[in-house]
């Protein structure tokens, strides 16, 4: 007996997230039809009042209700830091940390050339602007430390070295509580290689 057209439908655009392949995708929508259609239905609202109300940030390019979001319109954000992040959920992370008080500007991707994707894809027009907008001291560089975001951050470096801005780069190194028996070489080479000076 065939499926239904309308929950092979459901199945494939199941799928479009992340880590779920063909048979997780089944058994999502075959639960969601079986025993939570409330749940289902509270999914499809939310995902249509989702689609028709969030626009990107004019000014750090996350997703915000408004032209501009609450974060680059308040008042005790530092306006002369802007981190660089690959996504949202890399900002809410840096959020998290409650060390960083500056401004954001998120990339919604990072340079992947075997994705197709380079720095016209990225808009990074839009990040060097804002970077030169004469507020801004210092971009601080967080992509992610995979070779993606390595390209990035140094594609990025590169761009901005003829501006009269300081560019970093957060840290690598051994995770706080860690053990270095239990570090990889790789993380605790980087470590050392990143060392900093106590006496300054």
């Amino acid at each position: 007996m065939s499926t239904p057209s309308s929950l092979e439908s459901l199945i494939e655009a199941l799928r479009c997230l992340p880590g779920i392949g063909p048979k997780s995708a089944q058994r999502m929508a075959y639960y969601l039809m079986q025993r939570d259609r409330s749940g289902a239905q509270r999914l499809a609202d939310s995902l249509s009042l989702a689609l028709g109300a969030l626009r990107h940030c004019q000014r750090c390019n996350t997703f915000t209700e408004a032209e501009i979001c609450d974060r680059c319109l308040s008042s005790k954000r530092d306006a002369s830091l802007l981190c660089v992040v690959e996504t949202p959920v890399d900002m809410n992370m840096m959020e998290q940390t409650h060390a960083y008080s500056g401004l954001y500007y998120v990339l919604m991707g990072r340079v992947s050339p075997l994705d197709g994707i380079g720095p016209r894809e990225l808009g990074l027009d839009q990040l060097l602007a804002r970077a030169c907008d004469g507020l801004v001291q210092e971009v601080i560089l967080a992509t992610n430390f995979t070779n993606e975001g390595e390209v990035t951050a140094h594609y990025l470096s590169e761009m901005l070295k003829n501006h009269a801005i300081r560019v970093s780069r957060i840290a690598r190194g051994v995770p706080v509580g860690g053990e270095l028996e239990y570090v990889d070489s790789g993380t605790l080479a980087q470590a050392v290689r990143e060392r900093r000076s106590l006496s300054e």
